[in-house]
């Protein structure tokens, strides 16, 4: 019994303390296959076999209640606390190779996430490559700004200048 409070209050932890939480369904997967995806996610993310039971009441303690119909079979969790997008695409890629990981859905942002939204997920760019396009628009902004001001001064020097050697030639 008090091992199973001990666990029940990881997992609460565990949901508490993730970025994003990713349900998945592992039914027919090998040790092997399980220990690929964990280390395919393991920078963003810790990927646990879970007991059911456990995990719902875990889920209800920190707030999720989404999860409570989606804990049925084989279940594992990602618990993200590191680049969401990363772990879900892992998720994804990984399932085309292993049809057998089923990604049942997910939590994030204090919303809870169907499947086909960890889908969508997956497909945004990553953070870095996100972080990547906004800088080079500050760039591409920083580069307009300074013509903007340059052009009228270099103009207004071309003009003097015109003006001074049609005087001189006057």
């Amino acid at each position: 019994m008090a091992n199973k409070e001990a666990t029940v209050a990881e997992l609460t932890e565990n949901f508490r303390d993730s970025n994003a939480v990713l349900l998945t369904e592992y039914r027919g997967l090998t040790v092997a296959q399980l220990k690929q995806l964990r280390k395919n996610i393991g920078e963003h993310a810790e990927y646990a076999v879970v007991k059911n039971t456990l995990t719902k009441i875990a889920a209800n303690q920190a707030g999720i209640s989404s999860f409570d119909e989606e804990l049925a079979g084989p279940s594992a969790i990602a618990f993200v606390h590191g680049d969401t997008v990363a772990v879900a695409k892992g998720l994804r890629d990984f399932a085309k190779a292993n049809p057998q990981l089923v990604v049942k859905g997910g939590y994030f942002d204090g919303n809870p996430l169907t499947a086909d939204e960890v889908r969508k997920l997956a497909d945004l760019e990553s953070r870095e490559v996100l972080l990547g396009k906004l800088a080079g628009a500050f760039k591409a902004s920083l580069f307009g700004a300074a013509y903007l001001f340059t052009a009228p001064l270099s103009q207004a020097v071309r003009t003097v200048e015109a003006l001074r050697e049609k005087q001189e030639s006057a």
